[in-house]
């Protein structure tokens, strides 16, 4: 078996997971680097790694808010692949260390604009750049296109109408005034809430307000609310336009949620950043939660050669998940299974140059030995 030296840049909750998860996977044999601007931080994740794992081989790394330290240099001319576990304002600083350093390149974020940015990067690059795969974006876009290919399979399809990507990822209680608990990044979450969404409509992209359309739905026999919120449909609005009649990402929220963020959002300051204001007051309202739940669902429905009306759905209810001596919330594997599926991949020598949801074969990467052990099948 081949070894790899597999960079990770972040060690928050989501790339200390992201170790964890790669250390306990025989199919890759890796020298992980977990590299953070906080020495703590980072020396903190690789004994997360050890503790969890006792054949984890795990190196903390200072990384620099700006320039390059020489300890961070040598390793990431040591390795073979960069994982972003940053927040997405980042992402196309760390693109760049992997086109200089000649690495393949994996994120998370679902930020719209830095997600162009890294695209401009990796434009012909001999290592590949798989964006945007994490929880959502990321397995519900796969999980969309594959239930989309499966429609077209079952049936002489005349026009597809609906393809619905959801997810939510919740307290397992939730308590008024705001009906939520934190279970992630605190600026993610405002951040979606503040942007607008792409979607298709008459099978042409827009974009859409977030937080305009409150619906609420029922999910294996519970009661939720979704609404639009940014970066979840990750390029399947591009993909899919002219081939499907509508396409949107929702968020599932408890019921109750929205109206409370759409309040706190109409009464930003006057010259205040929206997305920082609402950010301020969860920090100072809303609880941060260990005890997680992540919600799924998919959904495509069409017309066949008679016009009649079909639907395929997929949902999951996914729980905390113990690995070796640790235990990972809900959130974390479901999102950092995704990035270690790809960086397999990557490692294989599957792509170069810009990898975008809709290019990853959907079979494979739902039957993937990552993946499958944190959504099962």
């Amino acid at each position: 078996m081949p070894s790899y030296h597999i960079f990770i840049a972040g060690s928050g909750g989501i790339g200390r997971a992201l170790g964890l998860i790669l250390a306990d996977h025989s199919e890759i044999d890796a020298h992980l680097y977990l590299g953070d601007i906080a020495e703590d931080a980072a020396q903190d994740a690789v004994n997360f790694i050890h503790e969890g794992v006792n054949t984890a081989v795990a190196t903390s790394i200072i990384m620099p808010k700006e320039g390059m330290l020489s300890d961070c240099e040598k390793a990431l001319q040591k390795c073979d692949v960069l994982l972003d576990c940053l927040p997405g304002s980042q992402a196309p600083r760390m693109a760049q260390w992997a086109r200089t350093y000649g690495l393949h390149y994996a994120n998370l974020t679902e930020y719209v604009q830095e997600t162009k940015e890294v695209l401009a990067i990796a434009e012909n690059a001999p290592t590949g750049y798989v964006l945007q795969t994490g929880l959502a974006p990321g397995f519900i876009n796969v999980l969309a296109h594959q239930l989309y290919q499966q429609f077209q399979t079952e049936h002489e399809v005349k026009v597809i109408e609906h393809v619905a990507m959801k997810v939510g990822a919740l307290s397992q209680h939730a308590q008024p005034p705001h009906y939520y608990g934190f279970t992630w990044s605190p600026i993610g979450v405002a951040t979606e809430y503040v942007k607008e969404a792409e979607v298709l409509r008459d099978f042409e992209k827009t974009n859409i307000l977030s937080l305009s359309d409150t619906q609420s739905l029922m999910i294996d026999g519970t009661h939720y609310e979704d609404d639009f919120t940014s970066g979840g449909a990750a390029n399947l609005p591009d993909f899919f336009r002219g081939k499907v009649r509508q396409l949107d990402y929702r968020t599932l929220r408890w019921p109750g949620h929205y109206d409370w963020a759409r309040d706190i959002i109409g009464n930003t300051p006057k010259g205040s950043d929206p997305i920082a204001f609402l950010q301020d007051t969860m920090l100072n309202t809303v609880p941060s939660l260990t005890d997680d739940q992540v919600i799924i669902y998919a959904a495509v429905t069409g017309r066949d050669a008679n016009s009649r009306l079909h639907s395929i759905e997929k949902s999951y209810r996914i729980g905390p998940r113990k690995i070796g001596k640790q235990t990972l919330r809900a959130i974390q594997h479901t999102t950092a299974a995704p990035l270690a599926e790809v960086a397999y991949q990557l490692l294989s020598g599957r792509w170069s140059g810009p990898v975008l949801q809709s290019d990853i074969d959907p079979r494979q990467f739902l039957s993937g030995p990552f993946v499958r052990a944190s959504y099962g099948s």
